[in-house]
């Protein structure tokens, strides 16, 4: 059999080794219980002047997930996110005086960058009518953190915001009054359904007592609304079943990104943010009972909640979980086979979806294809589960998972394909490490995937696009 050459442009020293990385990255990235888990969270670059935190953990209903806890990503100006303790003084001084320099250097074309796309996307967003295509063109090249504009063009670009501006205000207007419904709806208590019932029956002067007790007279209490009946339409019996799902939301809602003070701690802040999580998380499983809630969704949830809550517009800010829940059945629309058990082995199921990442490595990187998948026998299941259905949540660090989400959300076609291309890109840039590699320690370094730039990564994604093999 005659082997597929590499294409050319796979054999850049570029790729070929260790990607360089900022010195803010945990040196020590495959030890989870390093000091940087336990340090005090640094927060991402936020749209304005506002301040958080940053990153961690996830779950599923497959034996093969793998949850893990992303490095944390210091922050840029911190001195001690660039000297490790253990240095001298008189190198450490020297370390951070060239750190700095190449850093500012980074930082002004970095910066650059960002100020053109910030000028192109506000043109762009002041527009009457948006031109999608620009607008998608723009952002996959990625969004600058500031003036809320990652806010406005993630809506658009979920299809949650219309391209006509003067549509806006009606249509955030119908579907903010939408999700106060649903959730007077389904977040009430079966008890303060049965209250409501009260008022509607007109009961007579005997009744009334029992009323004022908050207690229906036993004549009055149909079969469907006793605490006791097993009727499928007994709002009860309904309420004990959501019972299980709801404590697996609660439990899974605490342990998002627990480094971020956005999400977790005491704070009433962060307890509300929590709330919010929740609330659309029942919310969603309740509207579509096919699926439920499956361990994970709160990890694609966070992101987008995030983002549209620290806008600066006060009032996007305001009803940031009625907008995120609306977004978030958008972006879950495009995945949601993904995490129906019934459908796993299914054309659309994630099976699929992984057998077509193995497709697309064969097809741009057969030598590394072979090595993973005949030679060391590497299940892509194994590391790939996890990339897929979390949409790379836990791969990367909070702020260049979201940098990589403005690309994935940029696709016309939906975010699935512009998602393997990054997940094949992942194993071409580490491509000589796994080739050199063993079973075991290929799937140490890829369920623990190393820093990288993730401009590069995107580049090489890019690239797979309509890249003819060779």
């Amino acid at each position: 059999m005659v082997k597929k050459k590499v294409p050319d442009w796979l054999n850049s020293s570029l790729w070929s080794s260790t990607t360089t990385t900022s010195s803010y990255y945990d040196t020590n990235h495959f030890d989870h219980h390093s000091s940087t888990s336990a340090s005090t969270p640094i927060d991402p670059p936020l749209p304005s002047a506002a301040t958080r935190d940053e990153q961690q953990h996830p779950p599923r209903h497959h034996h093969n997930y793998h949850p893990r806890k992303p490095d944390i990503k210091e922050d840029k100006h911190s001195k001690s996110s660039i000297v490790n303790d253990n240095i001298s003084n008189n190198s450490s001084n020297s370390i951070i005086n060239n750190k700095i320099e190449n850093r500012k250097a980074d930082n002004t074309e970095s910066s650059a960058e960002d100020i053109s796309n910030q000028a192109l996307l506000l043109t762009e967003l002041s527009r009457k009518v948006i031109n999608m295509g620009e607008l998608r063109r723009i952002a996959s090249q990625g969004i600058p953190d500031c003036a809320g504009i990652r806010s406005t063009v993630w809506k658009l670009l979920l299809g949650y915001l219309p391209p006509d501006r003067s549509l806006w205000s009606s249509e955030l207007a119908k579907k903010r009054s939408q999700y106060k419904r649903f959730k007077e709806e389904l977040l009430m208590n079966p008890s303060e359904i049965t209250r409501r019932l009260e008022k509607t029956m007109g009961f007579d002067n005997d009744d009334a007592k029992s009323e004022s007790r908050c207690v229906l007279a036993r004549s009055k209490i149909t079969h469907g609304e006793h605490p006791l009946s097993l009727g499928k339409s007994s709002i009860w019996n309904k309420f004990f079943q959501d019972s299980e799902i709801i404590e697996q939301i609660d439990r899974d809602v605490k342990r998002t990104h627990p480094d971020m003070h956005f999400f977790s701690g005491d704070s009433s802040f962060a307890k509300s943010n929590q709330e919010a999580l929740r609330n659309i998380l029942i919310v969603f499983a309740k509207l579509n009972p096919g699926i439920r809630y499956v361990q994970g969704m709160n990890e694609i949830l966070a992101p987008l909640f995030y983002v549209f809550k620290n806008d600066p517009d006060e009032e996007m800010e305001a009803c940031a979980e009625a907008d995120t829940f609306f977004c978030f059945v958008e972006l879950l629309s495009g995945f949601r086979d993904h995490f129906c058990q019934q459908l796993d082995n299914s054309v659309v199921g994630i099976r699929s979806a992984i057998t077509r990442l193995s497709h697309l490595l064969k097809e741009h990187d057969e030598e590394l294809w072979r090595h993973l998948e005949v030679t060391t026998k590497v299940n892509p299941q194994f590391y790939s589960f996890r990339w897929i259905t979390l949409l790379l949540t836990q791969e990367f660090n909070f702020t260049d998972s979201i940098h990589i989400w403005d690309t994935l959300l940029s696709d016309p076609e939906g975010p699935q394909e512009t998602l393997l291309r990054v997940c094949c890109a992942m194993l071409i840039l580490v491509r000589r490490r796994l080739l050199a590699g063993d079973f075991t320690s290929i799937l140490k370094l890829l369920q623990h995937y190393p820093p990288t730039s993730i401009s590069h990564l995107l580049y090489v994604a890019g690239k797979l696009h309509g890249q003819p093999s060779h």
